[in-house]
């Protein structure tokens, strides 16, 4: 599988690069935003490694200015801060898991097995519009909406509202959250479920009177509809 890894540290890169090739990967480096950027875009990856402090375009702009180019590749995040705020505004700039420094090099291994697996086993769906009650999702233009509004959603929002739309009427779990809309392995003790639901919340039922997102205490998540 070929690997691009952003990482300004010459060590740091290198020993990255050593093991993962020593895994059979095959590792391209890139040492500043821009360099990866163009690297990305010009090459197939089946996952791209990103440090968030890099010179010249920061990880962050790196991995939006990516989506917006509608690169798909899956993207982990390397960050110093653990700070949900941090991993919030990661994922909303369009990566797919986080590893926070310093990490141990096997968990980096299961972290990319996961998403690299999520990905090539993904199935194929028509593209079409799922509908509750009086909300409408999209799927073909990623386009919320509401008793006729249209409801801005980022990325990570809109694939958490379709799972759970998908899966209405059964309690979802945090745990099956973080495996179906992040990845497996992604970090079990983080708040950022919690955080994304309240996001949801204020978009999607604020302004209405009937809910269609509720916590079911101690178990999780379900969609649903007032009677």
């Amino acid at each position: 599988m070929k690997l691009l890894v952003v990482e300004d540290e010459p060590k740091v890169a290198s020993f990255l690069k050593q093991g993962l090739e020593e895994q059979s990967y095959e590792v391209s480096i890139a040492y500043d935003g821009i360099f990866a950027k163009k690297m990305a875009l010009d090459n197939e990856f089946d996952a791209i490694i990103l440090d968030v402090m890099i010179p010249y375009l920061n990880g962050m702009e790196v991995a939006r200015e990516l989506r917006a180019e509608g690169i798909k590749t899956p993207i982990l995040m390397l960050t110093a801060l653990g700070a949900t705020d941090e991993k919030v505004s990661g994922l909303d700039a369009g990566a797919d898991d986080y590893l926070v420094k310093p990490f141990e090099f096997r968990e980096l291994l299961a972290r990319l097995r996961a998403l690299t697996k999520r990905y090539t086993q993904a199935p194929i769906e028509e593209k079409k519009v799922l509908i509750l009650e009086d909300l409408e999702l999209d799927l073909n233009r990623k386009v919320a909406r509401r008793g006729g509004k249209t409801i801005d959603l980022t990325a990570k929002e809109f694939s958490l509202l379709e799972y759970l739309i998908r899966n209405k009427n059964r309690v979802i779990s945090r745990n099956e959250i973080l495996e179906k809309v992040w990845v497996a392995g992604f970090d079990t003790t983080t708040n950022v479920i919690d955080v994304y639901i309240n996001f949801l919340r204020k978009k999607i039922d604020k302004d209405f009177s009937k809910k269609i997102i509720h916590t079911m205490v101690g178990m999780g998540y379900i969609v649903k509809s007032d009677s």
